[in-house]
């Protein structure tokens, strides 16, 4: 009869271990990973960057700089282009991140163009650099105006 006391307190601790691990997971599957709490104006006042514009045309070549949260700068459209960055930066990803390597991309080419972006966003290093060589690096450089000129339609940085 002793014997058979801690068989059955291991078999209920077993079994009450097993029920709390499979909650957690059930938790998961239902709901997803839990985010971390979205970031605070407060917490981005670091987001500094500066923008050096290359081979894109009169008017449009030259380094500009740009602060956000607020807005500032010497960057033509500060406003227009913290307000793209800020639509574009999603918890896990990069903003700045280049084209995946093996993409599937159209044959197509956007002109001598390049951009260089430094700086700091989100509270992380920046060092991207773009160029329009084919119809996902041109849509990539799309994603990113009015912070990098406007090539499609002839528009300033």
């Amino acid at each position: 009869m002793l014997q058979a006391i801690p068989r059955v307190l291991v078999a209920a601790t077993a079994a009450t271990a097993a029920a709390f691990s499979v909650v957690p997971a059930v938790a998961y599957a239902a709901t997803g990973p839990l985010a971390p709490p979205p970031v605070r104006d407060g917490d981005r006042g670091g987001d500094h960057l500066v923008v050096t514009v290359r081979h894109a045309g009169e008017g449009r070549d030259g380094t500009y700089e740009l602060y956000c949260h607020p807005a500032s700068g010497s960057h033509p459209d500060a406003a227009g282009a913290c307000a793209v960055l800020d639509r574009g930066t999603r918890w896990g990803t990069d903003t700045f991140a280049p084209v995946p390597d093996g993409s599937m991309c159209t044959m197509q080419y956007g002109g001598p163009a390049t951009a260089h972006v430094t700086g700091t966003w989100a509270g992380r290093p920046v060092d991207a650099v773009y160029d329009r060589g084919d119809g996902c690096r041109i849509a990539r450089w799309n994603r990113l105006v009015p912070l990098l000129p406007d090539l499609d339609s002839g528009g300033r940085p």
